[in-house]
């Protein structure tokens, strides 16, 4: 399983009594594929995995597959405690999936042989392909990443800590390891083309965009102009639309889901509001999103 270009990450709507929306989120993912992404990774931190209970997962993956029908790899989110995780392991498999995103455990501080324990458990629920996704307390050593890259159902390894040094080591530690040729690496922090081109020069070239959920001309444009080499689009994008988006992200908790959520809204697809504990954005902030997004399209199309 391998990925290039863009990842596209679907939010998940909710119909007006709150239920999950089915046939919207089908449009929401039909509409990604045919735009270009490269892999869709449903039910995970932008669709809201936090508030989904397993039968939702379950569901949505299942919608997932049947509309990506076979054109990119489809994966979706297992994490938490380790029977949980393993339960939605083991439905994700069931739905038809072609990979888990794993995410960690939460409110806990693990040793290090803890969480190659946790991804050996939960790993082993299904025959799947697994990419383990180290944010908030899980964080690896160079050692323990190359332990669990050697795992037998471990294909990758997303970063959502941030730390450029520490994730350099391990690239080079897990390189190291022989048979790690294909594993891939991927960077996964909010609004990841702020930091995209930084992540390159580690030798990460893939990842995650919100973007692409509801801007996918704007990301796509972009993905391009960094793999080119094109600085002055690249440069101007950054200036002019990823920056100012993360500043209004981090104006709220929350944001970095709520506004994809409103920003597919914006573009045309109703797909409803955010579950607690999470905020839609405000009027004034829907106003400078709309904004942003119009802006975005101009630099793009020019």
């Amino acid at each position: 399983m391998k990925f290039h270009g863009v990842l596209f990450f679907p939010v998940t709507p909710f119909a007006p009594d709150g239920s999950l929306d089915g046939e919207r989120l089908a449009r929401h993912i039909e509409s990604g594929v045919a735009a270009g992404a490269g892999g869709v990774f449903v039910a995970c931190g932008t669709g809201e995995f936090h508030a989904l209970t397993a039968e939702e997962i379950e569901r949505a993956t299942r919608i997932a597959v049947e509309a990506v029908d076979g054109r990119v790899p489809v994966l979706a989110a297992a994490g938490g405690p380790p029977p949980v995780a393993r339960d939605q392991a083991a439905r994700i498999r069931r739905a038809g999936a072609d990979g888990i995103l794993l995410l960690p455990p939460y409110l806990v501080s693990a040793p290090q042989r803890g969480l190659v324990r946790y991804v050996e458990e939960v790993s082993g629920a299904s025959d799947l392909p697994v990419i383990f996704y180290q944010r908030g307390t899980t964080r690896l050593t160079e050692a323990t990443a190359a332990e669990i890259a050697a795992l037998p159902r471990v294909v990758g390894l997303k970063d959502g800590v941030g730390d450029i040094e520490r994730m350099h080591r391990i690239v080079r530690a897990v390189r190291a390891v022989p048979g790690t040729e294909d594993f891939q690496f991927f960077n996964g922090l909010p609004t990841a083309e702020m930091t995209a081109p930084a992540y390159r020069g580690i030798g990460v070239e893939l990842y995650s965009s919100a973007v692409f959920a509801f801007a996918p001309e704007i990301a796509l444009a972009f993905h391009r102009a960094l793999t080119e080499g094109d600085e002055t689009l690249v440069t101007t994008l950054l200036d002019e639309f990823y920056g100012p988006l993360v500043q209004l992200r981090d104006e709220v908790p929350g944001y970095a889901v709520a506004l994809i959520k409103a920003g597919v809204t914006v573009r045309g697809l109703d797909v409803g509001g955010v579950r607690a504990p999470l905020l839609d954005p405000t009027p004034e902030h829907m106003a400078r999103l709309t904004e942003l997004i119009a802006h975005g399209l101009e630099v793009v199309a020019a």
